[in-house]
């Protein structure tokens, strides 16, 4: 490795983690979010006597379990807290300038955190009175309560009873960051936008490691030194996956394993195909197939998957150490 590529700067980039979670309720969110979807606001009493909006198992001051007790409040309530949106997100329940509040809905002993449209800052005041405007169709989550309204502008029509429970809920997660690898990750980063896979040896034990986290996982010894190695590996692990993810588009069954590249002393995981899954085996020989070199990025996905080819299996007695 020439030392303009031990100069190269460490690589940074964008990155949205986005995905739904399906969160299954139990019986005590069951009832309030199946209450939200008729117009309805539940609570739940405490073994004191108090009761928790929104409604929860365990009583949040005693650890004590709730009752079965539950309770209609509201729908009306007092602003005892809130805070000054005026440039909403495109994840905030509201497009305009809101605020979210802390609301004591009639009836509840503990505050509702939602969002209040009051048109501007200067209407909104700690003691104020609102009311639910409810959503036009049934989303079977908090969004039902669409947000509250000063209750001198009225309440919108509450939706219908539902003809089933709601017994979980979807909740779309989406984190925008930048993310970088560090100087280590971006060097075996730009190997593969030149078609090479690069991993770095311990300079106590000179152990290969890929890809390389800038020092050695046994003993903690910077890995300072770059190795080439090659695209041909071995088998060491294997895995059979039959089970659909929405973040892999690759159709099933399919194959991933772990593969001890040759001069390399970490196994790598890759994508297999262009075989019969019967006859994958440990111990078998492989190599990378790469997309195009127009098409090479800083990018892992520069490898499209994994091959075998015609050689001799390695004796398990040669990698069980890896396996």
């Amino acid at each position: 490795m020439n030392q303009a590529s031990q100069e190269q700067t460490a690589l940074s980039a964008p990155h949205i983690l986005e995905y739904d979670y399906r969160r299954s309720l139990g019986p005590v969110l069951s009832r309030f979010f199946t209450g939200l979807r008729a117009g309805k606001i539940h609570g739940i009493k405490t073994q004191s006597g108090r009761v928790l909006v929104p409604p929860a198992e365990y009583d949040p001051e005693t650890g004590e379990a709730t009752t079965d007790e539950f309770v209609e409040v509201g729908p009306g309530g007092v602003v005892e807290t809130w805070a000054w949106v005026e440039s909403p997100r495109a994840s905030h329940p509201l497009s305009q300038p809101f605020a979210f509040a802390l609301i004591k809905l009639d009836g509840a002993d503990t505050a509702l955190l939602h969002a209040v449209e009051a048109g501007e800052a200067s209407q909104m005041k700690t003691g104020m009175r609102v009311t639910p405007r409810w959503a036009e169709e049934s989303q079977g989550s908090i969004k039902d309560l669409s947000h509250f309204v000063p209750e001198a502008e009225g309440n919108a029509d509450a939706p219908h009873p539902p003809a089933e429970a709601t017994t979980d809920i979807v909740t779309p997660v989406h984190v925008e960051y930048t993310y970088s690898p560090g100087k280590a990750a971006s060097r075996y980063l730009h190997g593969l936008k030149e078609g090479k896979i690069v991993g770095q040896a311990s300079d106590s034990s000179g152990l290969v490691y890929v890809p390389p986290r800038g020092a050695c996982p046994r003993d903690g010894v910077p890995t300072s030194r770059e190795v080439e190695v090659s695209s041909k590996g071995t088998v060491v692990t294997l895995t059979i996956v039959r089970v659909p993810s929405e973040n892999i588009k690759v159709e099933l069954p399919y194959c991933t394993a772990n593969i001890l590249l040759d001069g390399a002393d970490q196994s790598f995981t890759g994508l297999l195909q262009e075989c019969n899954l019967d006859e994958v085996r440990i111990g078998m020989r492989v190599e990378a197939v790469w997309r195009d070199p127009s098409e090479w990025d800083y990018s892992s996905e520069n490898i499209k998957h994994f091959r075998p080819i015609d050689e001799p299996d390695v004796p398990f007695e040669e990698i069980k150490e890896y396996c």
